[in-house]
């Protein structure tokens, strides 16, 4: 744990405007160990949208982890999809990016799992520190660019269950962030020897999506060399069938939307799935 200094500058009555904002100053100092001054800048759209959120999620207080992630990420439903949303690499400093105008795949799992456990502005950014990075260093070659890192790193966050839901399982060697050509996707980040474990879309049948609860992770395994998935979004039981939630960059949608499971997994290689704790 570490105490944390973070300034929260807010741009005031500008929205997404491309003018330079007005800054308002904000400081939150959660309660933890060592000391680490952070500078960020929060849009005022997600500022009003984060406290949106909290707000209704205190007003169910008896939410399960399911239910928090479906209330949670429902409210994301709309919001556009825009790729590469996190600013740092091996030769620039790492950013904080707090920002619910645009998501990617990923950083909408972030978020919903950052927020699904906080009640203040100053604990979700603390959880977000801790989601998106192993020991809550923000660094780039700290940060949890694959989806098993939720499950197979320090802190883990979900348990991966996926082994545990069909005899048809399937366990894979895979060397994370190796090209076939030796190249990196990462250039400076290392290449990490890991088994990855994944349900060809072909078993993913009715008796294991009954197995299936609301508020599961689910990653769209590849078979593509030093990649686990290529895709990421939450199983959600609604009452038209259970569907994959997710931040869609399909043409067709370019949103967050909610796909329906089956169809979608069936034009897949497979799922891996991971259950939060």
């Amino acid at each position: 744990m570490r105490r944390l200094a973070l300034t929260m500058l807010i741009p005031v009555m500008l929205g997404c405007s491309a003018k330079k904002p007005v800054e308002n100053p904000v400081e939150f100092k959660p309660e933890a160990a060592n000391q680490q001054n952070i500078k960020m800048k929060m849009d005022n759209e997600t500022v009003n949208k984060l406290h949106a959120i909290l707000a209704l999620h205190a007003a169910v207080p008896g939410a399960d982890k399911g239910q928090a992630i479906d209330l949670i990420s429902q409210t994301f439903l709309g919001i556009p999809y825009v790729a590469n949303m996190l600013v740092g690499s091996a030769s620039t400093p790492e950013q904080l990016v707090i920002d619910f105008r645009g998501l990617d795949c990923f950083t909408y799992l972030d978020y919903v799992e950052a927020l699904r456990e906080a009640s203040t502005d100053e604990q979700f950014v603390e959880n977000l520190i801790q989601t998106r990075y192993i020991n809550g260093e923000i660094d780039f070659l700290q940060r949890k660019h694959f989806f098993s890192d939720w499950a197979q790193t320090e802190q883990a966050l979900a348990d991966d269950i996926t082994a545990q839901l069909s005899p048809h399982a399937i366990s894979v060697v895979k060397h994370l962030n190796l090209k076939a050509d030796g190249a990196t996707y990462l250039p400076g980040l290392p290449v990490v020897e890991r088994s990855i474990t994944y349900i060809p879309s072909e078993f993913v049948n009715d008796k294991v999506i009954a197995q299936l609860q609301t508020g599961d992770y689910i990653g769209i395994y590849t078979k593509l060399p030093g990649l686990d998935v290529t895709h990421v979004g939450f199983f959600i039981w609604t009452q038209d069938g259970p569907v994959l939630r997710n931040a869609s960059s399909r043409k067709e949608n370019m949103q967050v939307v909610d796909s329906p499971f089956r169809a979608y997994v069936m034009n897949t290689p497979g799922i891996v799935v991971l259950r939060p704790r």
